[in-house]
């Protein structure tokens, strides 16, 4: 990491006064690779966490599995989202698993109570407990045992690094990314699958990528990508849910914009008509401070109409209120990105 100390790009306010802050770096690049915006030390080193999952996938269709057991676009697009829980997503979990004959008790990545506290309450209600089916990653992870399924690999250790299929997870990382494979550092994220950790540069090259796959000559991983692209856009309420930025973003944009959040304050973005591809990640790893740096940047960018903007605002400078519901102050960009502007 840059021993420079990277800008404050959101602030907290109270009484006018800003109570506290989030550092962080942010990288644009376009369809050539070359970086056309940058704040903050590109080069520093982290995951990209649940960003990571749109290339994660790739596998399960350019081996074959996806065709096989006849899955959908909004199933895809559950596999590659970090959902909410809700009653939704479950339900599109449970149709993955039952596709390829396996069960909830399969999964491997934790239990997780829904985000929403009306769908915990929910389950409490009905004598239930929140399990591994309500974990974000549970559309991740009925991919994952499908693609072992279809390849008759082991379900059973295959939230391992040596795994065949996170081997080639792998691969598929580091070509995307633009990176050696032995330069990928793997650690374990929180749903115990691996991941790799690689610079902020990469991530956004990685998200331009995912637009034009056609340089790594391979018609499979074409149809993935474009596969990936059109469930993610088509179905965005299974990428994350009632209430969150990812789900409304891409609602709202309608194509124009594949957003995905990462755990620690990590938000990538491909932006489908320029071919950008952008980073951002929150020194502190505080969830929420990517949203308001992700929809400036778009505002910088002029991706979205006055109409959009609008609809969306709510993500840009929030109220924050007390306990009484009086709003003490506000979370907003600081004036690091505000006089960015550019043209794509």
């Amino acid at each position: 990491m840059n021993s420079e100390v990277n800008p404050v790009l959101v602030h907290h306010t109270r009484g006018g006064i800003v109570e506290s802050f989030h550092r962080g770096v942010v990288c644009a690049v376009n369809k050539e690779g070359e970086i056309i915006a940058s704040v903050g030390d590109v080069q520093q080193v982290c995951y990209p966490r649940s960003a990571l999952k749109l290339f994660q996938h790739i596998p399960l269709i350019t081996s074959g599995a996806f065709d096989h057991f006849g899955f959908t676009l909004k199933e895809l697009a559950l596999m590659c989202g970090s959902h909410n829980g809700e009653t939704m997503h479950v339900e599109t979990a449970r149709g993955i698993l039952s596709k390829i004959g396996m069960g909830e008790e399969c999964l491997g990545c934790g239990a997780q109570q829904p985000t929403h506290k009306k769908d915990f309450v929910a389950l409490i209600k009905n004598n239930q407990e929140p399990g591994a089916i309500h974990n974000n990653c549970s559309g991740k992870h009925s991919g994952f045992l499908a693609w072992c399924k279809f390849h008759n690999a082991s379900t059973e250790d295959y939230l391992s690094a040596e795994h065949p299929l996170h081997r080639e997870i792998k691969r598929i990382t580091a070509l995307f990314h633009e990176m050696p494979e032995n330069e990928l550092v793997t650690g374990l994220d929180g749903c115990s699958a691996p991941i790799f950790a690689m610079p902020v540069f990469n991530q956004a090259i990685a998200y331009k990528n995912l637009l034009f796959p056609e340089k790594f000559g391979d018609e499979s991983i074409n149809r993935a990508c474009a596969l990936i692209r059109e469930a993610v856009i088509t179905y965005p309420e299974m990428v994350a849910g009632t209430k969150r930025y990812c789900t409304d973003l891409m609602r709202v944009a309608k194509g124009k914009v594949i957003g995905k959040t990462g755990a620690d304050g990590v938000y990538s973005l491909a932006l489908t008509r320029s071919g950008l591809g952008i980073c951002i990640k929150i020194d502190d790893g505080r969830m929420g401070p990517q949203y308001n740096v992700a929809q400036q940047v778009l505002e910088n960018l002029d991706v979205l109409t006055d109409d959009e903007k609008k609809e969306l605002h709510g993500y840009l400078i929030n109220e924050n209120k007390n306990f009484a519901g009086n709003v003490t102050g506000f979370t907003q960009i600081s004036e690091t990105l505000q006089p960015i502007t550019l043209r794509a």
